[in-house]
């Protein structure tokens, strides 16, 4: 047996084996791949509802056909802004079969933060509801290269815009979709950067069909297996939950979580046998009653640290259920996760590589750490996204060549730079310690905390504003605001209801700090330090 030092022995426990490569080379084939042989069987569950594999394809066909009719030319981009729904779904699958990209929209988002996706990501097609179209008023017309809108209900629109209804698009005769191959673009998923206003992350067919074949692995997803969708299909996570469940032939069940009571009895109703979440979403779930009778099978937990007590608590909830701890980012989809009898063994661990990755702990020279050093996270793999959109800097900072590796022709291979500093332990597990930006992490969400202060400072009621984000035993952190009003003493009221009208719930400011003026450091920079003592009782 060969011998190895630890170092070597933990950077190889850090690459967990590549699964058996799917049959499904681009993401609209994952819907056939788990038809296979059960075309009857139930792809989708939404609001009583159900849709075969057999109907989800035919429906995935006729959608791309529809779409291809109105992209002006391959990779046009389709923006889908509507809630779960089977026609959202086929919208996004099918944009991408059609030889598009789709780019998927929080439906809890404001319409100055869809018009500035529309702007960036120069969609050509908005697939939206009546609703929803009305709620952009004139913000359309900034967006030039809007050319099409698609409504999935009925009634009149008033838009200069050429509209066509979602059950007519698909009724239609179609086009033939442009030919397109695994390493094309597919999807555009908006995140907030570490300044300004949300940047899209580009995912390719590869991309998104890697990480479906991993996440499902180690999952341990089958045709049996019953998933209840509650996370929003913008977040990374969230659409995981489709590409997991097709690839397996299992069934997703769609649901928009407004209320834990209406979880529970989908839970239960369903049968359902995985749900992954976040922190705060799991606390909310935490503090109900839930029968004792459960086939769950499984609960996962993403987009931040679980803590110890939560999980005890989820644990004692659901003690047929097997944890899953993950960590991941937009720009590599997924990248750790604990196995669940390594939970009380490594408490505090965000795990290991997931299948078909590694993961890496760097020093700024790219030389690797030693055990228990701090260092970058850097991930490599077939589940680095392309980059940012239209954001050719920002690229090159976050996705840089990674020295000794060398990619197609010989040139340096491309990892994702986390910018979190992690360690690992002697048997290659890894601790996460901390952020390398100014990005506040909240109900799951990363928020630039520039998008919270521009907001403030439109309002033409602070002179100045910084957004920072405080801890917080239910949301990960809190977001507060500290600003210097433009007038008299500041009216915290008013620049809260601007800041609603503007922004997601979870992004308005919990609570401001009104100062005469904002304190600054020796470099001229806001005192972030200084102006977190505005909030007593919230120190880190």
């Amino acid at each position: 047996m060969p011998q190895f030092s630890k170092p070597a022995m933990a950077a190889q426990l850090a690459r967990s084996p590549a699964p058996r490569p799917p049959a499904a080379p681009m993401l609209a084939d994952l819907v056939a791949a788990g038809a296979q042989g059960r075309g009857g069987a139930p792809a989708l569950v939404h609001a009583g509802q159900e849709t075969s594999y057999e109907a989800l394809q035919r429906g995935l066909e006729a959608a791309a056909r529809a779409l291809a009719s109105l992209l002006p030319e391959a990779g046009a981009r389709v923006v889908v802004w509507l809630p779960k729904s089977p026609e959202t779904v086929l919208a996004m699958l099918g944009a991408a079969s059609a030889g598009g990209v789709f780019v998927p929209v929080n439906p809890v988002l404001k319409a100055g933060q869809v018009a500035h996706i529309l702007r960036d990501s120069g969609a050509s097609v908005l697939v939206t509801s009546r609703m929803r179209l009305a709620a952009l008023g004139t913000a359309l017309a900034d967006c030039p290269q809007l050319r099409q809108l698609v409504l999935t209900d009925a009634g009149e629109a008033d838009t200069p815009l050429p509209v066509i209804r979602w059950d007519r698009l698909l009724a239609g005769a179609g086009a033939t979709p442009s030919r397109r191959i695994d390493a094309d673009l597919a999807a555009i998923f908006y995140t907030s950067g570490s300044t300004g206003l949300p940047r899209g992350v580009m995912l390719s067919h590869r991309n998104l069909v890697a990480g479906a074949a991993s996440v499902a692995s180690y999952l341990e997803h089958g045709p049996e297996d019953r998933i209840l969708a509650l996370l929003p299909l913008s977040f990374d996570a969230g659409f995981s939950q489709l590409t997991t469940s097709f690839i397996a032939g299992a069934t997703v069940v769609l649901h928009d979580y407004l209320l834990a009571r209406d979880a529970i009895r989908l839970v239960t109703g369903h049968s359902i046998t995985g749900l992954t979440g976040v922190p705060p979403l799991w606390q909310q779930l935490a503090e109900c009653d839930w029968p004792q009778a459960s086939a769950l099978r499984y609960f996962a937990s993403t987009g931040g640290v679980m803590p110890p007590a939560l999980l005890g608590r989820l644990r004692t909830l659901f003690p047929q259920a097997r944890p899953y701890l993950m960590y991941g980012l937009t720009e590599a989809f997924r990248s750790t996760f604990l196995p669940p009898e390594e939970i009380d063994r490594r408490p505090g661990s965000i795990g290991r590589a997931i299948p078909n990755a590694e993961v890496m702990v760097l020093r700024e020279d790219g030389s690797p750490c030693a055990a228990g050093e701090p260092g970058e996270l850097v991930h490599r793999g077939a589940l680095v996204a392309l980059g940012y959109w239209n954001a050719p800097e920002a690229t090159a900072r976050r996705f840089r060549p990674l020295p000794g590796h060398a990619g197609p022709g010989g040139q340096p291979e491309i990892a994702v730079w986390s910018g979190d500093t992690v360690r690992r332990d002697e048997d290659g597990y890894l601790y996460f310690l901390g952020r390398g930006d100014a990005q506040i992490k909240t109900s799951g969400y990363r928020v630039s905390p520039e998008e919270v202060e521009s907001i403030a400072l439109a309002s033409g009621l602070a002179r100045e504003a910084v957004a920072l984000g405080l801890p917080d035993e239910r949301l990960g952190q809190r977001i507060v605001l500290a600003a210097s009003p433009a007038t008299g003493s500041g009216d915290t009221a008013a620049l809260l209801a601007w800041c609603r009208a503007r922004l997601p719930a979870y992004m308005v400011p919990q609570a401001i700090a009104w100062q005469a003026s904002l304190p600054r450091n020796a470099n001229g920079k806001f005192d972030r330090v200084a102006l977190r003592e505005a909030f007593p009782g919230q120190q880190d």
